[in-house]
């Protein structure tokens, strides 16, 4: 399996794991999950190798989120799928996904634990 980081290139938390990953001279590929969102499949996947439920992987600070009521507690986990998908900056960023395991880039150092 490939390397993938799903990127923001507006996020500096993303640019950071990006820069690690360069010096760590990993082959990978981007994924702008702003232009190209995961699909189901791929989200669900991803939330499961992260250990996570969809709720805690949602950016509760973005106004979509707000926007969107998805702090309603009667949401099931394909709601908020649906949700991430629909509108992708409510992801989490940036996710790095390796044969090693998924993590999030918060903070950068954490892709250390599977290159």
């Amino acid at each position: 399996m490939a390397t993938k980081i799903y990127h923001n290139a507006r996020c500096s938390k993303s640019r950071a794991t990006l820069a690690i990953l360069e010096q760590n001279n990993a082959e990978f590929d981007v994924v702008n999950y702003l232009e190209a969102p995961p699909t189901e499949a791929e989200l669900t996947s991803l939330i499961s190798g992260l250990g996570l439920s969809a709720r805690e992987l949602i950016r509760t600070g973005e106004a979509e989120y707000r926007e969107q009521n998805l702090s309603d507690e009667f949401l099931s986990e394909q709601d908020l799928i649906q949700a991430m998908i629909a509108t992708p900056i409510l992801i989490e960023r940036p996710i790095v996904k390796t044969d090693k395991g998924v993590v999030i880039g918060r903070p950068p150092e954490n892709v250390l634990t599977i290159l």
